[in-house]
């Protein structure tokens, strides 16, 4: 979503080898991941946070490699699925702290405007999820209750 609110031609970064086996030098199995997975979920990591431990301390470059499954599947095949995604969590946090500044700041129209594209990408997520049947089709975004959402 780099164009979508600048005129800007959005972020560069660097890709992943292709690959379509674990390398050889990644030692763990399906069955320590999933434990390791299952244990930084109960500890309140998110799903990216779980995947850079992964790679930082365990020397795992992909979940997906290894396993077969990405992180979030392996979480939905043992009953701990995330009540919202990840992405649309970040963002709803993201307002919140917005609406807050917004609230003590009344004349800070750059933020206010900068709220406003944060809304309208997070109505734009939760259709896309609508229809992807991640999401009720009776879920919607509201900024008053939306701090009760983002609590685990």
């Amino acid at each position: 979503m780099a164009k979508m609110h600048t005129r800007r031609k959005g972020k560069s970064g660097s890709k992943r080898p292709m690959r379509s086996e674990a390398p050889v030098w990644c030692t763990m199995n399906t069955e320590e991941i999933t434990k390791l997975v299952l244990d930084m979920w109960k500890q309140g990591m998110s799903t990216s946070l779980i995947g850079m431990v992964l790679r930082d301390k365990y020397g795992m470059p992909d979940v997906k490699l290894v396993t077969g499954k990405k992180i979030t599947t392996i979480l939905k095949e043992n009953d701990q699925k995330p009540p919202l995604p990840e992405d649309l969590h970040n963002l709803i946090v993201k307002a919140i702290g917005m609406r807050k500044h917004v609230a003590n700041n009344h004349s800070d129209y750059h933020n206010l405007r900068s709220l406003h594209n944060v809304e309208s990408k997070i109505r734009r997520l939760v259709k896309y999820y609508q229809n992807n049947k991640v999401l009720p089709a009776d879920w919607k975004y509201k900024p008053e209750t939306a701090e009760m959402l983002i609590t685990r």
